[in-house]
């Protein structure tokens, strides 16, 4: 027993002799008085600080300008916002080529504190529908390894709530996006070549994607989620651009969409470059009045704006939908729209049972044979 308590006592000092006790740095916040310069002081001091350090923004509501924060640090560096911080109304006041707020380049992150990022987006005009427009992003996560997001609201940002590029092994646990189901292109999370990446017991009401997946993505974990209102929880869209790389295993489970105008959903255009789409999994779905359930596109083509005389040439395969219960908005519960060029391969589809109130539900097969385990309602023909 003295010998276990000598080593105990041995490690401690140890790690306080390399590692130290943790700093705290507090940010100097004044009511209407931009946050952004004194963040920047603390997140300086800290980064350079050899212990783990944390960052702390106290309750209150803060106006923030445009804000980028570097790694990498020398130590594990926690950010708690624990106030709301607003985005510049006006996004004629703020730099189109910057995000609203930046974190890049940093290792053993965690952010956190229950605070809310206001982007302020319901208070501006939008162009008119299928007009194209850049607007800042509410949070911009590039490359961070063994991180976490953890308790932050993010609230009507101008354009996507979070953009995920790069990076290893990121971790979003009870996250919550609100914006309102008409707000266009507010996707929650659009996340991208990155490996290792868990999304769970968060909330998602927006006006676009819930969860969107573009290239290069390896690896997500996807459980506990809440979906609606929103376009659903989307791979792609995919093909548009030369050289993408593969979207490489993505499983969604224990997961709810409500009212949303997609549920499941894989997305690629016509006419496309090629690209690579496997090992995407989705089970133990609940479906409340969702307008396509189950749905693979690869004729995606918003506005009018490409070819479908060309087909896609995104190859998807190993793809699973196992035990997807509720209802449908519209009569088509699962579509299954392979591409003629590059049919997709190893899809499964089992214990479906999607109804529709209006009458009764049927599914769109085609150019692919799935195989099919236990009842699938609506019963699938695939020519």
């Amino acid at each position: 027993m003295a010998t276990i308590t000598y080593c105990a006592f041995t490690f401690i000092l140890f790690l306080l002799a390399h590692f130290g006790e943790s700093a705290t740095f507090n940010v100097a916040a004044k009511a209407n008085v931009d946050v952004g310069p004194a963040l920047l002081k603390a997140w300086k001091e800290a980064c350079a600080t050899k212990t783990a350090s944390t960052i702390v923004i106290p309750k209150g509501t803060y106006p923030m300008t445009q804000v980028v924060l570097i790694g990498p640090c020398k130590a594990p560096l926690e950010l708690q916002i624990m106030g709301t911080l607003k985005a510049p109304p006006n996004p004629k006041d703020m730099d189109i080529k910057k995000e609203w707020f930046t974190i890049r380049y940093i290792d053993h992150f965690t952010l956190t504190g229950g605070g809310t990022l206001d982007g302020q987006g319901n208070v501006i005009v939008y162009p008119a529908k299928g007009k194209s427009h850049k607007l800042p992003n509410n949070l911009s996560l590039n490359f961070l390894t063994n991180s976490v997001i953890r308790g932050i609201t993010t609230l009507n940002s101008k354009q996507f709530h979070v953009n995920v590029l790069g990076g290893k092994n990121l971790t979003f646990d009870h996250f919550t996006v609100k914006a309102p189901g008409d707000s266009p292109n507010t996707d929650g999370i659009h996340i991208a070549k990155i490996v290792g990446a868990v999304i769970k017991d968060s909330v998602f009401a927006t006006g676009d994607d819930c969860i969107s997946i573009g290239d290069g993505l390896e690896n997500l974990k996807i459980t506990g989620v809440t979906c609606g209102p929103g376009h659903g929880i989307s791979v792609g869209s995919l093909g548009r651009t030369p050289g993408e790389t593969p979207v490489k295993g993505m499983f969604v489970s224990n997961t709810k969409f409500i009212g949303t105008d997609n549920g499941a959903r894989i997305k690629t255009w016509p006419s496309s470059h090629p690209g690579v789409v496997t090992d995407i999994h989705f089970e133990n779905i609940d479906m409340k009045n969702v307008k396509n359930p189950i749905v693979i596109d690869q004729e995606y083509c918003p506005n009018n704006e490409c070819n479908k005389q060309k087909p896609s040439l995104v190859k998807i395969s190993k793809v699973s939908y196992k035990n997807i219960k509720g209802t449908s908005a519209t009569p088509d519960a699962v579509i299954l729209g392979c591409s003629k060029g590059v049919p997709c391969e190893g899809v499964e589809i089992g214990d479906i049972n999607l109804t529709f109130k209006g009458g009764a539900a049927k599914s769109v097969c085609k150019n692919v044979k799935p195989k099919l385990t236990g009842k699938q309602v609506p019963p699938l023909v695939c020519k």
